[in-house]
């Protein structure tokens, strides 16, 4: 369900990344607000999205671990390389939790698409248009909703790619 935006939602990313900042100490050199919610004004699932960069590839089994230590399940990269994803722990916030390696693009195009949303009102409010009018017609189909985005979201990126040019 898409709901309009809710300032907790940049609160509850803030209590989750200290934690996880907390757990993962110096391997993680930053960690992400990303995903609808990361942008002020932009209706979303209130489901927050992060995402850890690592400093090292050697260090995602330390991450494994130590994220696994606060109740986070590792289900792997789910066909995305380079970045590894994590359920969160039962009674917690809904999130979604990705632990990129410092060579996943996923990670830039996630900060991109963001920043542009954040920096272009207009093109947010399409998107959120777009969002509510997939969520409407594709209520029981995941995979429908999320195809459904890829053309705005490719769009998005490539104009966000000519003006960093």
């Amino acid at each position: 369900m898409i709901q309009d935006d809710d300032p907790r939602w940049s609160l509850r990313f803030e209590e989750l990344r200290f934690g996880i900042a907390a757990a993962l100490g110096e391997i993680a050199s930053a960690i992400e607000h990303v995903g609808s919610t990361a942008v002020p004004g932009l209706a979303a699932k209130p489901i927050i999205d992060m995402d850890v960069l690592l400093t090292s590839s050697s260090a995602l089994s330390t991450a494994v671990s130590k994220l696994s230590s606060l109740g986070y399940r590792h289900q792997g990269d789910l066909g995305i390389r380079g970045r590894e994803a994590f359920q969160a722990p039962p009674g917690e916030f809904a999130h979604h939790l990705y632990v990129c390696l410092p060579d996943c693009p996923q990670y830039r195009r996630h900060l991109v698409f963001r920043d542009y949303l954040r920096n272009h009102p207009d093109d947010a409010a399409a998107y959120a248009a777009l969002k509510r009018r997939l969520a409407a017609q594709f209520r029981l189909n995941r995979f429908a909703y999320v195809q459904g985005k890829t053309q705005f979201v490719s769009a998005i990126l490539e104009r966000a790619s000519c003006r960093e040019s």
